[in-house]
């Protein structure tokens, strides 16, 4: 089997590229997922520390009530669900990304020392 050089090496170029586009794509969204957990646990901690009138806790109590009847019927999820689960779909995509940088890496080591 011949090694076309030119096609070669565009097809390892493009490995190298699309790999870390993949994982500069899934770092991003990691983050994006990460600050919108934090941020759900702060404005979750906010509500309990606000005191309740017994207005707000009638108001309260009728809400959580429509939210239980809510959770039973189908739903697409909650934020909170769904950056937890593109936290994990990036992290897969980080690391398919960071091995196929390793295996473009270990090809081009390969060839160089098959030239030298």
């Amino acid at each position: 089997m011949t090694f076309d050089a030119t096609s070669g090496f565009n097809n390892i170029n493009s490995a190298i590229i699309s790999s870390t586009l993949g994982l500069d794509r899934a770092q991003r969204n990691i983050t994006n997922a990460a600050e919108n957990i934090a941020s759900n646990a702060i404005g979750i901690a906010d509500q309990n520390r606000q005191l309740q009138t017994t207005t707000d806790l009638l108001s309260n109590a009728a809400a959580q009530q429509i939210g239980q009847i809510n959770q039973l019927l189908p739903s697409g999820g909650d934020s909170l669900t769904n950056s937890l689960l593109t936290l994990q779909i990036n992290r897969n995509n980080g690391l398919a990304s960071a091995k196929v940088l390793d295996i473009a890496n270990e090809t081009v080591g390969r060839i160089i020392d098959e030239l030298a």
